[in-house]
C-alpha cells in the first residue's frame, strides 16, 4: 500500500470513528433526554398522586382498636327532673359474637392464617409490595380489576369497613389505611382483631363463634387439624363450609397444613397426624338467657347510634354494632321520663283505642313521637299499641312509611306559599269544581264532593279543602314545594315521583312519610321558622368519659319567622274549630292539622304547643279503611298533650303580621261567607288574645270568629278526580 492509499484508509477510519462518536453522543443525548423526561414525569406523577391522595383518598377510618375493646356493656341514660343521669338500658353483646383475647387464641390458628393468607405478615409493614406490584401488573396485563395481593392487615380493614368494591381508588385507599394501621398497632393486636372479625360461614363472626358452631369447643381447645379446618372456611364460606361440603373443606384444610409445613410452622409428624385426623363436627348449642325487652325509645336510640357510628367512624354495620354492644359506651339520651310514662300509659292499654278490626282481622295500630321544637330532642315515642314483645322489632314511629294525607298541606303548600308571598289568610280563592290548573290536567274533588264557592285561604285550611290546596300548589309549582320538604324540612323518604300535584297537594306520597319525619317538619312552625332535626341522644362517651360522638342540634332556616307565626295562627283556628277540633284541650294554646289518606286508611294529627310538637298516626299495618268515629289520632294527641302540659306555665303563640294579596286566583264574583270585607278586616287582636303587634305572644281563644261550616264527607264517599286518586279529610 502506497502512502496515498494509507492516507485514504486513515481518513476513512477517522471518518468512521467520528461518525460512531457522533452517533454515540446522539444516543447519549437521547437517553439523557429520555431519562430527564422520565424523572420529570415521575416527579410530576408523584406530585399529582400525592395531591390526589390528599384530596380524594383521605383516611376516613376514624376508629381505634382501643375504643373497640369488646365485652364491656354499653349504657343508655336519661336525665331526671333533678338533673341526675339515670340508667335507662344496658346493652350486652349478642350471642353470635364471642370475642377471644389474643392470648387465648391457639398459635396454630394464627400460623394457619399467616401461612395461607399472608406468608410475609411478620416482615411487611401492612402492605406486601411484592404481591401488590404483581397484582397491579396482572391487572394491567389482563385488563381486569381483580387485584388480589391483600395482606391480613388489608383484609382486616376491608372487614371493618365492608368496602369491597373492586376499584383502583379503593385499593389505593386500602393500602394507605394498612400502612397507617401498622404504625398504630403491633402484629399481635392486628391478628387478634383479624381472627375475631373474619366471617366463617353459618353466621359466625370470628374464630370464637366458629369453634362452638363447628366443634362445640372453646377456641383454645382446638387442635391443629381443627384450626386449619376453620381458617380454610374464610376464603369462600359458601364453598368451604364443612356443613355445605366436607370434601371441599378437607381439600382446603390439607392445603393449609402443607403450607404450614413448607413454611416451617409445624413438623412433618404434626403435618401427617393432622392430615390423617378424622374431624368430628358438632354444632354447639347457645346458652339460654333471659332477654330484656327494651322500649321503642331504646330501640330507636340503638338504631340512631349505629347509623351515626357507621357514618362518623367510617366502619361497617357489624363493627358499629360490636362497638355499641360491647364497647362500654355511655349514651346520653333525650328521653323525658314524664312524657314517656304518659305515652306508655295510653299505648300499653288497647282499651284507649277503638276496638275495630280490619277485613283481614288485624287490630288497630298507632304510633306517636313527641319532641322539643327548639332543640329537636325526642322526648318520648312509641311504635305500637299493647305490650312490646321483642327487641328491634317493627317500630311504627320510625319504620312505617304511610301517606300523610292533608297533614302535608301546611308544610308543602300553605307554608311555602305564604313564605313566597303568594297568599295570606284573607286571600280569596274559588272552591270551584270546574277550574283548570296551569301545570296539569289533574284536579281533585273534596271530601264528600261538595264545594264552598268563594272563600278565604283561612277557611280552606280550616276545612281542609283539597281543591284549594291544588290551586295554591299550581301557583307555587311542585318543584318549589318539593324543595321545601326535601332541603328545608328534613324529609328523606321522598322520591322523584313525589314532585307532582297529588303527592304534594294531598299527601299521597309514593312511599309515605314516617311519624318522626312529620313531627320534625312541624317543629319549624313552633320555632319561628327554624327547622331542627329530631335526635334521640345528645352525646356518647367511652367508659372513661372520653368523647366518642357529639350529636348537637342541627338547624335550617326553613321559613321566615312571620311565615311560621302566620301558619300557627291559621292552624290554631283549624285545630280549634276545623277538622282538628278533637285535639282541643283548653289549658294551653295549640295548633295542628289532621290528615287522612285515600279511603281513610291512615289517620293523622300533627300539632304543637309553645312547649312540644307531637305527631300521631293511626291505622292498620296492612292498609284498610278505618270505620271509626272522628279522628282517633286527634283524640290520642289530646290524651297525651293534656296531662303533659299540666303544671306548665301558660304561654301564647306569637302574632303574625297578616299581609299578602287579596286575590291571586282571577276574577271572583261570588260572595263568600263570611263576607270578604269581614275576613279581610279581621285583625289578630280580634281573633286572638294579647298584644296585636307583630311578634308578640298571643293565642286563639274560643271567642274567635268561627269559619264557615266544613265540608263534611259521607262515610261511604269515594275520592274521584280526573287523574290519580287523592286522599280526603274527614271533617270534624
Amino acid at each position: 500500500m502506497d502512502k496515498k492509499e494509507a492516507n485514504k484508509a486513515a481518513m476513512a477510519v477517522n471518518t468512521t470513528a467520528g461518525t460512531i462518536s457522533h452517533v454515540f453522543h446522539v444516543i447519549l443525548k437521547v437517553l439523557a433526554t429520555l431519562l430527564l423526561i422520565f424523572i420529570t414525569t415521575g416527579l410530576l406523577f408523584t406530585c399529582i398522586f400525592a395531591y390526589y391522595v390528599k384530596t380524594n383518598l383521605s383516611d376516613d377510618l376514624d376508629v381505634s382498636l382501643e375504643e373497640m375493646t369488646l365485652n364491656l356493656a354499653s349504657t343508655i341514660y336519661y336525665t331526671d327532673e333533678n338533673g341526675n343521669n339515670i340508667a335507662l338500658a344496658s346493652l350486652h353483646g349478642r350471642e353470635n359474637r364471642v370475642w377471644v383475647d389474643y392470648e387465648n387464641i391457639p398459635k396454630y390458628m394464627e400460623q394457619a392464617a399467616v401461612a395461607i393468607e399472608d406468608k410475609r405478615f411478620y416482615e411487611h409493614k401492612g402492605v406486601d409490595w411484592y404481591r401488590t406490584v404483581a397484582a397491579f401488573g396482572n391487572m394491567f396485563l389482563s385488563m381486569k380489576n381483580d387485584f388480589g395481593g391483600s395482606t391480613i392487615t388489608q383484609q382486616l380493614i376491608k372487614n371493618l369497613t365492608k368496602e369491597d368494591d373492586i376499584t383502583v381508588q379503593r385499593k389505593i385507599l386500602e393500602i394507605f389505611r394498612a400502612l397507617k394501621l401498622e404504625k398504630m398497632y403491633n402484629k399481635d393486636q392486628i391478628m387478634e382483631w383479624y381472627l375475631n372479625i373474619i366471617y366463617l360461614g353459618e353466621s359466625c363472626n370470628g374464630v370464637g363463634t366458629a369453634a362452638k358452631t363447628y366443634f362445640d369447643k372453646d377456641v383454645w381447645d382446638l387442635d391443629l387439624a381443627e384450626c386449619a379446618c376453620i381458617i380454610g372456611i374464610t376464603n369462600n364460606p359458601s364453598k368451604y363450609d364443612p356443613y355445605i361440603s366436607r370434601k371441599n373443606n378437607k381439600e382446603r384444610q390439607e392445603l393449609i397444613l402443607k403450607e404450614m409445613y413448607d413454611q416451617g410452622y409445624i413438623t412433618y409428624e404434626e403435618y401427617t397426624q393432622a392430615v390423617n385426623e378424622e374431624l368430628v363436627f358438632k354444632r354447639g348449642e347457645n346458652e339460654e338467657y333471659t332477654q330484656t325487652i327494651n322500649s321503642y325509645y331504646v330501640d330507636t336510640v340503638i338504631e340512631d347510634v349505629i347509623n351515626d357510628l357507621m357514618e362518623e367512624k367510617g366502619v361497617s354495620e357489624d363493627v358499629a354494632e360490636n362497638l355499641l354492644y360491647n364497647g362500654g359506651l355511655q349514651i346520653y339520651s333525650c328521653l323525658d321520663m314524664k312524657a314517656q310514662n304518659i305515652v306508655d300509659s295510653i299505648y300499653k292499654d288497647p282499651a284507649n283505642f277503638p276496638s275495630v278490626k280490619s277485613p283481614s282481622g288485624e287490630s288497630l295500630q298507632s304510633a306517636a313521637v313527641i319532641l322539643d321544637p327548639y332543640t329537636g330532642e325526642i322526648k318520648a315515642l312509641t311504635g305500637g299499641i299493647g305490650e312490646k314483645t321483642g327487641n328491634l322489632i317493627f317500630n311504627r314511629a320510625v319504620d312505617a312509611l304511610r301517606p300523610p294525607g292533608s297533614a302535608i298541606k301546611p308544610i308543602a303548600v300553605y307554608g311555602p306559599a305564604i313564605d313566597q308571598g303568594l297568599i295570606s289568610p284573607s286571600t280569596l280563592v274559588d272552591d270551584n269544581p270546574n277550574l283548570h290548573l296551569r301545570g296539569t290536567s289533574w284536579y281533585p274533588r273534596n271530601a264528600g264532593g261538595g264545594n264552598a264557592g268563594v272563600i278565604t285561604i283561612q277557611q280552606a285550611l280550616t276545612n281542609s279543602i283539597n281543591t284549594v290546596s291544588a290551586q295554591i300548589l299550581d301557583k307555587l309549582t311542585p318543584s318549589v314545594a318539593y324543595d321545601y320538604l326535601k332541603n328545608r324540612l328534613g324529609f328523606v323518604s321522598l322520591v322523584d315521583s313525589d314532585c307532582d300535584y297529588a303527592p304534594l297537594a294531598l299527601g299521597q306520597l309514593t312511599n309515605g312519610a314516617t311519624v318522626r319525619e312529620m313531627a320534625q317538619a312541624y317543629d319549624a312552625f313552633a320555632n319561628d321558622g327554624v327547622f331542627t332535626y329530631a335526635r334521640t341522644y345528645t352525646h356518647i362517651t367511652d367508659s372513661e368519659g372520653n368523647m366518642v360522638l357529639e350529636n348537637p342540634a342541627e338547624t335550617i332556616v326553613a321559613f321566615k319567622a312571620n311565615t311560621a307565626w302566620t301558619i300557627t295562627y291559621m292552624l290554631s283556628i283549624a285545630a280549634t274549630y276545623g277538622t282538628g277540633s278533637e285535639s282541643y284541650f283548653g289549658t294551653m294554646p295549640h295548633a295542628g292539622k289532621t290528615g287522612s289518606s285515600s279511603d281513610y286508611c291512615d289517620r293523622w294529627f300533627v300539632g304543637y304547643t309553645p312547649y312540644y310538637v307531637a305527631a300521631v298516626w293511626t291505622g292498620y299495618d296492612t292498609p284498610a279503611r278505618l270505620y271509626v268515629s272522628g279522628n282517633p289520632s286527634a283524640q290520642t294527641w289530646k290524651k297525651i298533650m293534656q296531662p303533659l302540659h299540666e303544671g306548665l306555665e301558660y304561654k301564647a303563640f306569637k302574632t303574625p303580621t297578616l299581609s299578602g294579596p287579596t286575590n291571586i286566583f282571577g276574577e271572583l264574583s261570588a260572595t263568600p261567607s263570611p263576607s270578604p270585607s269581614e275576613e279581610a278586616s279581621e285583625s289578630p287582636s280580634e281573633s286572638v288574645s294579647g298584644n296585636p303587634s307583630s311578634g308578640t305572644d298571643v293565642s286563639p281563644t274560643p271567642s274567635a270568629p268561627q269559619p264557615s261550616a266544613p265540608v263534611t264527607p259521607s262515610p261511604s264517599a269515594e275520592t274521584q278526580s280526573t287523574g290519580s286518586p287523592e286522599p280526603i279529610d274527614e271533617a270534624a
